[in-house]
C-alpha cells in the first residue's frame, strides 16, 4: 500500500480501490512507416523555406513539444518521468531519420499507463470526492498555463487533481445541475477520456511524434496520416455539411479556431473563436458530453445532413469564461454564393448633405477555377464580383468606398492579386521569396482602374494571408487608408506534398510586400487603429510557436498616390473625438477594458460557492448596464437580461470607416484649393 496516498485519501474522504489490472495495450511502430519517415526527412530538409538540418536541437524541440502534446496541462507525469524521459531527448531525430520510431511509442506507452492509473482512480472515487467537496473553503484553483509545472510528487499531483474535479462539479453545480447530474457527467467526462486514449492507434502516435518535428521548424508545417488526410481535403474544399467552425483539441476541450465567413455559426452569431465545446446534442436527443472526447469523433457529432439542428454547450471564451450556455446551429452547406463579396450603403449626414460611402464585404478570396478552366465566361471570383459591384455603386452616388476585409482569412492568391489591380494601374503587388532566396514579383498587368475614388480597407486580426497582401499593396501605394486591426501576421507560403502514407502540409515560401516588408509575424498595421476584443498577444502569428520571423528586402518600384502618413495628425483626432461619445465604442471600450482589468483575476479562480456566485452576477451586470447604457443613447429600449443581448451591428466600424473617408476628402479638397491659391500667387 502507497502510504501517502491512503494519507491523502483519508484527509479528502474516499478510499482506495485495490490496485486495478490496468486493460490498456502498448502500442508499437509499425513497419509501414519506416520509409515514410526517411521520406518525410528528406522533404523537409528538401524544401522547407528554412532549409533546416534534423539535429539534436531540432530533436530537443521536438522531444518538449511530443510531451506538450501528450500532457499540455501537466496533468498525468510526475517529474521523475521526465527526468527518466530526458535521455531521449536528443533521439528524436535519429529516430526519424532512420526510421525507428519506437522512441515515440516508449514515452507514449508510460503516458498512456500514467492516464489509465490516473482516471480509473478518478472514476472509482469520484462518488465519494463529490460528497466530501466543501464548497464553503476559500481556496483557489490556479488556471494559468504559465504556471504548470510538473508535479514532484503523487501527492501533489493528486491535490491539483482534486481542486480541478472540486471546479468543474461547481461549474455544473452553478449551471444548476442536481448532485447525481453531476456525478454522471463527470464519470462520462473520465470515460471519454479513456475511451479516447483506448481509440489511438499506432498511426495516431506516430502523426504527433511527426508532428513534433515539424512543430519545431514552424507552427504551419504539419504531417496528416491517412485519416487526418481525408479531414483536412473535406475541409479546404469546403464540402462539408456541418456549422462552418474551424476545431482543434486544447487540454481535454475541443476549442473553436475560427469561423468560415458565409457559414451557419458565423451568420448566427453566438459561437466565437476561442470558444470551448463541452456538449454536442442532435435534434430530439439528450446532450451527449464531449470533454475528453477525441477531436475527430467531436466534428463527427457536429457534421450532419444540411437543415438539421445541433445543439452545442460551450464555454464562452468571454467573461468568467467557467458558466456554459447552450446554442442551436441549424446545419448547412458552405457554399461559394455564401462567401461572396456583398456591398451595403452607409449614409453619413454633415450639416445639410447627405454623402453615400459604399461597403464591399469580401469574407475570402475566392474563384471557380473548374468553371474558368471549363472555359465558362461566366465563372464567379472575388475580382469579378467586386468590380461588379463597384460599378452598381457608383451608379448609387457614392463619394468614397469602403473594402470591408475583417475576417477574411485568405484564398487564391491570383484574385488577390488581381482584386488589388481594380485600385492601381497596371504595377507589383506582392514579392515571394522561396527557400532559395529567388524572388518572384507578382504583379497587375491591366492598366484599367475600376475605383480611382477615396479608398478605405478595414482589417481586424483574423484578415489574413491573401487579405494582408492587398491591404500592404494599398498601404504601401498610398492608396487606401488601412483602418481596423492589426492583422494576422501570416506571411508564409505553404504547399500540399503526397507521401507514401498521407499528406506533408510544408512552408515553402514568404510573402514580400512591394516596401519589401515581409508581412510575416507583424501583419499590416492600421494607419488608425479601431477597438478590438481581439487580444493581439493570443491571438495572430505571433502568439504560435516558432513563428518564421519578420525581416525585410529590397522594394520594388511603386508610385505614391497620396501621402497618407501627412493626414493622419488631422483624421486621427477627429476619430478619437467622435468615438469618444458613440455608444456603440463607449460599449466597445468599456468591454475590453474590463476584459484586460480581469484578465489576471480569472488565471485564478475561486472554489467558494458564494464567491463564484458573486462574480457571475457581477459580471452579468456589468454586462447588461454597459448594454442598456448603449440602447439608452441610441434611444432603444431597455432588456432585461444579458440573454437578451444582441450582437452590435457590425456597420458601427463602417460607419465609421465612413466618416474617416469624409474627412480625408475634406482635408484634401482643402489641400488642393490652399496649393491653388499659391499658385495663383505664384
Amino acid at each position: 500500500m502507497n502510504y501517502k496516498r491512503l494519507l491523502f485519501c483519508l484527509f479528502t474522504g474516499f478510499t482506495v480501490a485495490t490496485s486495478p489490472a490496468f486493460a490498456f495495450q502498448e502500442l508499437q511502430p509499425s513497419d509501414d512507416y519506416v520509409q515514410v519517415s526517411k521520406e518525410i526527412v528528406e522533404i523537409l530538409e528538401g524544401t522547407h523555406y528554412n532549409k533546416p538540418s534534423i539535429n539534436d536541437q531540432i530533436s530537443e524541440l521536438a522531444f518538449e513539444d511530443y510531451l506538450d502534446a501528450l500532457d499540455p496541462t501537466k496533468s498525468f507525469f510526475l517529474q521523475n518521468d521526465i527526468n527518466a524521459l530526458s535521455v531521449y531527448k536528443q533521439r528524436f531525430d535519429d529516430a526519424i531519420k532512420s526510421g525507428d520510431t519506437q522512441v515515440a511509442y516508449t514515452i507514449y506507452n508510460l503516458y498512456l499507463k500514467r492516464v489509465e492509473e490516473r482516471l480509473t482512480n478518478l472514476e472509482n472515487n469520484l462518488p465519494a470526492m463529490l460528497e466530501g467537496f466543501d464548497y464553503t473553503l476559500d481556496e483557489s484553483l490556479d488556471l494559468d498555463s504559465e504556471h504548470y509545472t510538473w508535479a514532484k510528487s503523487k501527492q501533489e499531483q493528486d491535490e491539483t487533481w482534486r481542486k480541478r474535479l472540486k471546479n468543474r462539479a461547481l461549474t455544473l453545480r452553478l449551471n444548476g445541475e442536481t448532485a447525481e447530474a453531476i456525478s454522471e457527467v463527470l464519470t462520462s467526462r473520465f470515460k471519454n477520456q479513456l475511451k479516447r486514449i483506448h481509440q489511438t492507434d499506432a498511426v495516431d502516435v506516430y502523426q504527433i511524434f511527426v508532428n513534433s518535428i515539424t512543430a519545431a521548424l514552424d507552427p504551419h508545417s504539419s504531417y496528416f496520416a491517412p485519416r487526418a488526410s481525408e479531414t483536412f481535403n473535406i475541409n479546404m474544399s469546403l464540402s462539408l455539411e456541418g456549422i462552418g467552425a474551424v476545431l482543434q483539441m486544447e487540454d481535454d476541450y475541443t476549442k473553436v479556431v475560427r469561423l468560415i465567413p458565409g457559414g451557419p455559426a458565423s451568420a448566427k452569431g453566438e459561437l466565437s473563436p476561442n470558444d470551448k465545446i463541452v456538449g454536442v446534442a442532435q435534434e430530439g436527443e439528450e446532450m451527449i458530453n464531449v470533454v475528453g472526447m477525441r477531436l475527430d469523433d467531436v466534428v463527427d457529432k457536429i457534421r450532419g445532413e444540411r437543415g438539421t439542428t445541433v445543439t452545442l454547450e460551450i464555454i464562452p471564451s468571454k467573461g468568467t469564461g467557467q458558466t456554459s450556455k447552450r446554442i442551436q446551429i441549424v446545419r448547412e452547406k458552405v457554399k461559394l454564393e455564401d462567401q461572396s463579396a456583398k456591398k451595403e450603403v452607409v449614409e453619413v449626414t454633415r450639416g445639410d448633405e447627405t454623402y453615400k460611402v459604399g461597403v464591399i464585404e469580401l469574407p475570402t478570396f475566392y474563384s471557380d477555377f473548374a468553371a474558368q478552366q471549363a472555359g465558362d465566361k461566366n465563372y464567379k471570383s472575388s475580382t469579378k464580383d467586386t468590380k461588379k459591384l463597384i460599378e452598381e455603386l457608383r451608379k448609387e452616388g457614392i463619394v468614397a468606398l469602403i473594402l470591408d476585409l475583417r475576417n477574411n482569412g485568405g484564398g487564391s492568391l491570383q484574385e488577390a492579386n488581381s482584386l488589388t489591380g481594380l485600385f492601381i494601374p497596371s504595377g507589383p503587388t506582392v514579392q515571394i521569396q522561396d527557400q532559395n532566396g529567388r524572388i518572384t514579383p507578382l504583379g497587375d498587368r491591366d492598366p484599367k482602374i475600376a475605383y480611382s475614388g477615396p479608398l478605405a480597407v478595414l482589417t481586424n486580426r483574423m484578415s489574413a494571408s491573401a487579405s494582408e497582401i492587398v491591404a500592404g499593396a494599398l498601404q504601401d501605394y498610398g492608396r487606401a487608408l488601412i483602418l481596423g486591426g492589426q492583422t494576422f501576421g501570416k506571411g508564409t507560403v505553404q504547399a500540399l506534398q503526397e507521401v507514401d502514407k498521407g499528406q506533408l502540409k510544408i512552408t515553402q515560401a514568404k510573402f514580400y510586400r512591394v516596401s519589401g516588408e515581409t508581412t510575416q509575424h507583424k501583419g499590416v498595421v492600421p494607419d488608425i487603429i479601431f477597438p478590438s476584443v481581439f487580444d493581439t498577444e493570443k491571438v495572430g502569428e505571433s502568439s504560435l510557436d516558432r513563428p518564421l520571423p519578420w525581416d525585410k528586402i529590397h522594394e520594388t518600384r511603386y508610385p505614391i498616390y497620396w501621402d497618407i502618413p501627412a493626414y493622419l495628425p488631422i483624421l486621427e483626432p477627429r476619430h478619437q473625438t467622435r468615438m469618444a461619445k458613440d455608444p456603440d465604442f463607449i460599449a466597445l471600450n468599456d468591454q475590453i477594458a474590463e476584459f484586460k482589468e480581469n484578465e489576471d483575476k480569472y488565471k485564478t479562480l475561486s472554489l467558494n460557492e458564494n464567491t463564484r456566485i458573486q462574480l457571475n452576477e457581477e459580471t452579468e451586470k456589468r454586462e447588461l448596464d454597459r448594454e442598456n447604457a448603449r440602447r439608452a443613447a441610441l434611444g432603444l429600449e431597455a432588456i432585461a437580461s444579458v440573454d437578451d443581448i444582441e450582437p452590435t451591428d457590425k456597420l458601427v466600424y463602417s460607419k465609421e470607416a465612413a466618416e474617416i473617408l469624409l474627412d480625408f476628402i475634406a482635408t484634401n479638397q482643402l489641400a488642393e484649393q490652399e496649393k491653388a491659391q499659391q499658385e495663383q500667387a505664384n
